[in-house]
């Protein structure tokens, strides 16, 4: 078979190598790929926004299934796009992606349904958001409407934070026309937990549950990040937390998708909070996180692309989705100064013995050397019979890796071991 990846970053690079396992892949094409990725697929120069250069791409070299892993093409409908050229695809249309894509719909559709969510406001006009930010509980959650690299997203501590987040989205279009609209929520306490989950859109799998590091410094300070590490599986996701979950938000979700018209087939994130009064949704996703898709995956003992095409084709329930009971570390190797600036083309080793454990994010080859490209660089990923081994192995693994500027948190995986002796 010949598989086409849309993406290039750790994700990717993540999704291309558990395909890999599936002996029936001749070839994977990965579009655009990164230096990184050229290890495991061939990478092509076209970028995942390029929706008329994918599809062309796929029907001129005869591409059997294609998945599409980022947000953004989902949301600009690239996989009706490439259906409509008989295509076999992973992922939502863009009717059903818009669940990631305008986070008022996603918070009208909780209500509708009652699926527990934050109390929230929706606003489009400015001198209204302002008006309503003199008056609402603080802390408050201020969120650009629509897509914004995951750093949409504003707690603001004070009324003039909020002030200054509205502001910043409606008046200075911080993230362009994705804040024209915005919604401010009420802000809940509680461990998040992260939840990736197979769906064709009648059944549901959901994946290892995971928590996720988002701030850039130790012991979470700093400015969000695209995600500093992850660990799973998350020790606050316990079975009664996860019966409710089905049974409240996982289900009910599928179901008010389909009963709108938008059946959602694919991977759909579902990021929780455990709050006092049970499980909450703070934010749908479209596809797999990043990088929680990178400690998720090496824990699925399935075969990735079996899993996959149940449901494209709407087979999920008869297919065996079986994860193993180890646990998993992603730490990200970064660029000093990410989310804001850094310095890059610098050289990267990474040891031929554990590059099979080494998600590639953000490098070029050139010359036959790896050079880094990006903020967040590489996840040294480690599965262990415990989580304090695998963490331990993961930072051991970030110790053998070398790039001039590198920077990592000391603490991933430290809240999660806490809980666990909790």
């Amino acid at each position: 078979m010949k598989l086409l990846v849309v993406g290039g970053g750790g994700r990717e690079h993540a999704i291309i190598k558990k395909l890999k396992e599936n002996k029936t892949v001749e070839t994977i094409y990965a579009l655009p790929g990164n230096g990184g990725i050229a290890a495991d697929a061939v990478c092509v120069p076209v970028k995942a926004t390029d929706i008329d250069g994918i599809v062309r791409f796929a029907v001129e070299n005869n591409v059997d299934y294609a998945v599409v892993a980022p947000d953004d093409p989902l949301v600009m409908g690239a996989v009706d796009a490439l259906e409509e050229k008989g295509v076999r695809c992973f992922g939502p249309t863009k009717a059903a992606a818009i669940i990631e894509g305008s986070k008022a719909f996603s918070k009208d559709l909780m209500k509708r349904y009652g699926i527990p969510t934050a109390r929230y406001e929706i606003f489009d006009d400015m001198a209204k958001a302002l008006e309503y930010v003199k008056t609402c509980p603080i802390p408050t959650v201020v969120k650009a409407d629509g897509l914004a690299l995951g750093k949409g997203v504003i707690i603001a501590q004070t009324r003039e934070e909020a002030e200054e987040a509205v502001r910043s989205m409606m008046e200075d279009k911080k993230f362009g026309k994705s804040g024209e609209k915005v919604v401010i929520e009420e802000f809940l306490t509680g461990p998040e937990v992260s939840v990736l989950s197979f769906t064709d859109g009648e059944t549901v799998v959901p994946m290892v549950s995971s928590m996720d590091h988002k701030r850039a410094g130790d012991g979470d300070t700093g400015l969000n990040t695209g995600g500093m590490g992850t660990v799973a599986p998350n020790p606050y996701y316990t079975k009664d937390v996860a019966q409710r979950c089905m049974d409240e938000i996982f289900l009910p979700t599928i179901r008010a998708m389909k009963k709108e018209g938008r059946t959602f087939k694919g991977c759909l994130y579902f990021g929780l909070m455990i709050t006092e009064d049970g499980p909450k949704v703070i934010e749908y996703n479209c596809r797999f996180g990043d990088p929680e898709t990178q400690v998720v995956l090496p824990l699925l003992e399935s075969d990735l692309l079996t899993v996959m095409t149940a449901v494209t084709d709407g087979k999920l329930a008869e297919t065996e989705v079986r994860f193993s009971d180890k646990s998993a570390c992603c730490l990200i190797m970064a660029s000093e100064g990410y989310p804001v600036s850094y310095k890059k083309g610098f050289e990267l080793t990474i040891p031929e013995e554990i590059a099979d454990n080494v998600y590639v994010a953000g490098a070029v080859l050139e010359d036959g050397k790896l050079l880094t490209s990006g903020g967040r660089v590489l996840g040294a990923v480690a599965v262990r019979d415990s989580l304090k081994k695998a963490v331990d192995a993961a930072y051991g693994m970030a110790r053998q890796i070398s790039f001039e500027n590198a920077y990592y948190r000391s603490d991933i995986g430290a809240r999660a071991l806490k809980a666990l002796e909790g």
